[in-house]
């Protein structure tokens, strides 16, 4: 049994019952309060000069409200790109900041299968809206836990995996950042250089401590292998490294297979405890089995991991906040242990998950005619992603756009991490009302063949105008 997950025992408590039964003590109450309000008026109609006490606010505070003090807080730097678009007029402005996908008319897309899951929900007149079970939806769960790790994994067959449904990949992360902090005996996880941007304020609330690892090299625009691993090589041992399974965000630069197995082989060397977050699978590659090759890597070697996945992009389903989080344990006991835990840490946070988007996902994940459906459009999104990349390569290249843009055609996934500096994003928002993080990433899945062309105006003005 791998020592690593070290679960304190759950106790419960239970208050003694009064003789009186609930409708008695009920029942009293509102006779004392209805004397109470009785006694009151009358006191107040005998004496004119009564003066009603009402609240104030605490001393010091602007007399309008005891919240005076609360200072505006910024926009959230990837939500803020959106609030700032709508408030532009301009008839040319693009978003290109948020990571949602967008047809190739710039329209929010919902899945045809994802259509047909919803009407055979809605036909299903034994449905109903109970409370789903503190892990939420048990076959959207297991089903979760095929798709990531294989229908054939030992790990599953074993019973050493243990899911259960979150609030998409956000919440996700949040519970099992939360149950590693209560019961996992490092509270470091490292995190990658540069990262999403929520990723540091999600362990840190979680309750850990928060250090990087260098991933990104400016100057190559590709991956820093040899500062990745001189920096997980001098990380404590048994400390959480946080990895992105495919498709970094923001980058767009991942590991070749065989960095992967380095990375794999130097992290079990050092016990170190791998967190995955897997918000892309097929949205990448178009392949939801190449997309998931990192974490299988690590699963196959019988050893421990988490694993954090989102339904958003691969299913469409942002706003169903619908994800799952897997722990790969040692043994089943030491699963079952650890789903104990994860329901002491749901139930205070929001209780239970939603049901509708999970039983959309497990709908579709558990008819074969739907699922081969979805893996076909699922593909026909990754290839409009990957067609917009060489788009864009092929104009900027033509018009002879100083720098070298290959980078755009060899990083993956929804984003491309332009090299664009903070003055040079500025100057294109301003100048030519192109919306992006000050980081210059932009999403491929905004863009579209109507709309390379004016951006590639905007690059091209910002590098050779702009240092």
């Amino acid at each position: 049994m791998h020592p690593q997950f070290r679960l304190p025992g759950a106790h419960s408590s239970s208050s003694p019952s009064s003789s009186s039964s609930p409708t008695d003590r009920r029942l009293s109450a509102l006779l004392r309060h209805l004397a109470d309000s009785s006694a009151s008026s009358a006191m107040d109609s005998e004496n004119p000069h009564t003066t009603t006490i009402s609240a104030s606010p605490t001393s010091g505070f602007d007399s309008n409200s005891v919240f005076a003090h609360v200072v505006r807080a910024p926009e959230d730097p990837i939500l803020g790109v959106t609030v700032a678009y709508n408030k532009d007029p301009s008839p040319v402005k693009l978003n290109l900041g948020v990571g949602a996908y967008r047809t190739e008319e710039g329209k929010p897309l919902v899945l045809n299968v994802v259509r047909q899951a919803e009407q055979k929900l809605v036909n299903d007149r034994s449905r109903t809206k109970e409370y789903l079970p503190i892990t939420g939806l048990a076959a959207f769960n297991k089903l979760s836990a095929k798709l990531m790790f294989g229908a054939d994994s030992p790990a599953i067959q074993e019973n050493r995996v243990t899911t259960v449904q979150c609030l998409s990949g956000t919440g996700s992360l949040r519970v099992g950042g939360e149950f590693l902090a209560r019961h996992y005996h490092q509270r470091t996880i490292y995190i990658p250089s540069p990262t999403w941007g929520n990723h540091t304020k999600i362990f840190n609330l979680a309750g850990l401590s928060v250090k990087t690892y260098r991933y990104y090299d400016p100057a190559t625009r590709g991956l820093n292998f040899q500062g990745l691993l001189e920096d997980l090589g001098s990380a404590p041992s048994g400390a959480i490294v946080l990895l992105h399974a495919c498709a970094h965000n923001p980058t767009g630069v991942d590991p070749t297979l065989q960095q992967w197995e380095q990375i794999r082989q130097l992290m079990r060397s050092k016990g170190l405890l791998p967190f995955f977050d897997s918000a892309y699978q097929g949205f990448a590659s178009g392949s939801l089995d190449a997309d998931a090759q990192s974490v299988r890597m690590f699963v196959a070697d019988g050893g421990e991991c988490l694993a954090a996945q989102s339904y958003a992009k691969n299913m469409g389903l942002y706003g169903e906040r619908v994800g799952a989080l897997s722990i790969v344990c040692g043994t089943a006991d030491v699963a079952s242990r650890v789903e104990s835990q994860l329901k002491l840490v749901i139930r205070p946070m929001y209780s239970n998950p939603p049901i509708h988007g999970a039983s959309i996902v497990a709908t579709i994940l558990g008819d074969r005619d739907m699922y081969n459906e979805w893996t076909i459009e699922l593909k026909g999104m990754a290839d409009r992603i990957i067609s917009m990349r060489h788009q864009l390569f092929d104009a900027l290249r033509a018009k002879g756009t100083p720098g070298d843009w290959s980078h755009i055609i060899k990083q993956i996934g929804m984003f491309t991490f332009t090299g664009l500096n903070t003055e040079q994003v500025a100057f294109m928002t301003k100048e030519y009302h192109i919306y992006m993080t000050s980081d210059g990433r932009i999403s491929m899945a905004g863009l579209s063949s109507r709309t390379v062309p004016h951006l590639v105006d905007a690059i091209h003005a910002a590098v050779t105008r702009v240092v």
